[in-house]
């Protein structure tokens, strides 16, 4: 009996020591996961804030906001353009055009790098809360600390510019825009101006699926932004186009 008992209890120290060992790695895995994310936004917005501060003398254009007005980005204190979603506010008159002079600043932003590659701009989506560095280049690494350009004109640029993301299904990058829905906002900051783009066609299709990227605009500007479906089967991609004045 000693040894038939012993036997049991060498088995049941075997089966803890396993369910020990699966916890610890668990934790571990979902504790650098968080870690992981805090350090990737930290770093993001730190690089953020320097594209802000590069181009902060460059000449800010118009930027549409979520209600359709238009605003002059360029503040007479020279700050940063704050970007506020207005909800429940009465839609404004369309101010009158003004005609910009010579005395404005044009100069050259100055360049910003982010993980070795060029940082053209910033990505925000409100509902989602979506904020990233867009980098200049598609490759395994810049699209594992940022989103970054794919097929285009380059941002805010008339025709379709394609924005690429992880969906890594932990609220990083573009795992949120299957919440995405039409009518909803897409913010992109280039070195010289922020342009609201409204969503107008979400839709699933073919990882080998590139026509959407060669669409004719018109001549207007578009984005379109894709990611991976949660099961990696398909891509998402999502339109969206300058919101009207």
């Amino acid at each position: 009996m000693f040894k038939v008992g012993s036997k049991y209890g060498d088995i049941l120290t075997m089966l803890l020591v396993v369910l020990i060992v699966v916890i610890l790695g668990i934790v571990g895995y979902f504790g650098y996961d968080i870690y992981n994310k805090n350090t990737k936004t930290a770093n993001a917005q730190t690089a953020m804030a320097e594209f802000e501060e590069a181009t902060k003398s460059v000449k800010k254009k118009k930027v549409t906001n979520t209600v359709g007005e238009t605003e002059n980005a360029e503040n007479t204190d020279n700050t940063e353009t704050e970007i506020v979603e207005r909800e429940n506010v009465p839609e404004a008159p369309t101010p009158e055009t003004t005609t910009e002079t010579d005395s404005e600043t044009t100069e050259e932003p100055k360049k910003v790098m982010y993980e070795g590659y060029e940082m053209l701009g910033k990505i925000n989506i409100p509902k989602t809360k979506c904020e990233y560095p867009i980098l200049s280049e598609v490759t395994k690494h810049s699209i594992e600390v940022a989103v970054a350009v794919l097929y285009g004109p380059g941002l805010n640029e008339p025709g379709n510019t394609v924005i690429v993301g992880h969906n890594y299904r932990n609220g990083m990058f573009f795992s949120n825009n299957k919440k995405l829905t039409k009518g909803d906002m897409v913010y992109i900051t280039s070195a010289t101006e922020t342009v609201g783009y409204e969503i107008y066609n979400i839709y699933q299709t073919s990882p080998d699926d590139a026509e959407y990227m060669r669409r004719d605009t018109g001549g207007a500007r578009e984005i379109s932004l894709s990611t991976c479906t949660d099961d990696s089967s398909a891509r998402l991609i999502i339109w969206a186009r300058e919101k009207a004045q």
